[in-house]
């Protein structure tokens, strides 16, 4: 199973269904792409849960105005079967400007704009508006 396309349905499903909060099991990997979430503005907050059968990632869903969940569109590109990998010249815009590209780079889960800044590629991780 694909443990990061998970994680993002369920913040996008959490959200329709009108929910404050969810919780994913923690990894190191999870905690670093729902900090660049937080970074962006796709989620109000996360944080770490000491548990009794192993660490939880807490994320609380970000809200628009009207009401609706901030997260409308999620779509995976690198899978665990398919890994797709680019250069700083393939990197390429979401949704006309309005969603935002993340990568896994040697300097960290970066966004498309912040990875062409920082002059890397890396692993196309999932689109998001």
């Amino acid at each position: 199973m694909d443990k990061i396309a998970d994680m993002l349905v369920a913040i996008k499903n959490a959200g329709n269904a009108g929910k404050e909060s969810l919780t994913v099991p923690y990894s190191n990997y999870r905690a670093d792409i729902a900090r660049a979430l937080f970074q962006e503005g796709y989620v109000k907050s996360y944080s770490q849960k000491k548990m009794k059968k192993g660490d939880r990632l807490e994320i609380d869903v970000l809200y628009k105005k009207d009401k609706s969940p901030r997260i409308s569109y999620v779509k995976r590109i690198s899978k665990p079967s398919r890994r797709l990998y680019t250069g700083t010249k393939g990197i390429y815009t979401v949704r006309q400007g309005f969603g935002t590209l993340f990568l896994s780079t040697p300097k960290g889960i970066l966004t498309g704009d912040e990875a062409k800044t920082e002059m890397v590629g890396g692993e196309m991780l999932f689109e998001i508006a």
